[in-house]
C-alpha cells in the first residue's frame, strides 16, 4: 500500500484541514475501468464525488428532519422555517464546503481559473441550485403533499444535472 500524503488546501488565503487528495483520486480511479467505455474520466469523477456528496446531503437532511428538528417548525425569531426547509438549508451548507473541495481538487483539477474566482462562481451556482431546490421542494411538500424526504430525493435528481453543467461550463471552466 502506498503512503498517503496530505495536502493543505487553500481557499483564498485561509487554510483548512488536510485532505488526502491523492488517496481520494486513487480510490475513485480504481473503479473507473469498467466505465471507461461509456464516460470520460472527469465525468466519472464528478459522478463519484457528486454522488458521495449527494448521499451525505440526503443523509444529513433525513437526520436533521427527523432527529434534530423532529418534523417541527424552526423559530428564528424573525422568521419560522418549516422543518424540511431548515433541514435543506443546513444540509446545503455542509454540501457547499464538501462539494467545492471535491470539485476543485478531485474533479476539475485542470481548471486554470484562480481559486477565489472558482469559489465565487461555485457560490453563485450553488445559490441558484439552492433556490431552485427550495422552490421545487416547497411545491412537492406543500402543494402536492408528498413526504419531505422523498421530495428531496426527487428534487436532487433534477438539481444534479443542472449542477454538473453549471460547474463544468461556469464555475470550473478551462480557458483555451
Amino acid at each position: 500500500m502506498y503512503a498517503v500524503h496530505h495536502q493543505i488546501i487553500k481557499l483564498s488565503n485561509h487554510q483548512i484541514t488536510p485532505v488526502p487528495k491523492k488517496a481520494i483520486i486513487t480510490f475513485i480511479d480504481f473503479f473507473y475501468p469498467p466505465f471507461k467505455r461509456w464516460m470520460p474520466e472527469k465525468t466519472f469523477r464528478y459522478a463519484a464525488c457528486g454522488g458521495a456528496n449527494t448521499i451525505l446531503g440526503l443523509a444529513l437532511f433525513k437526520i436533521l428532519l427527523v432527529y434534530a428538528f423532529k418534523f417541527e417548525n424552526v423559530e428564528l425569531g424573525f422568521y419560522t422555517l418549516k422543518p424540511h426547509n431548515a433541514a435543506l438549508f443546513v444540509s446545503f451548507c455542509v454540501n457547499f464546503i464538501v462539494g467545492f473541495i471535491l470539485m476543485k481538487y478531485v474533479v476539475f483539477v485542470d481548471s486554470n481559473l484562480r481559486g477565489r474566482i472558482q469559489l465565487f462562481r461555485y457560490l453563485l451556482s450553488f445559490l441558484f441550485n439552492l433556490t431552485l431546490n427550495y422552490f421545487i421542494l416547497k411545491i412537492f411538500v406543500e402543494v402536492f403533499g408528498w413526504w419531505p424526504f422523498l421530495s428531496q430525493c426527487l428534487t436532487t435528481c433534477i438539481i444534479v444535472t443542472i449542477s454538473f453543467l453549471s460547474q463544468k461550463y461556469f464555475s470550473f471552466r478551462t480557458r483555451r
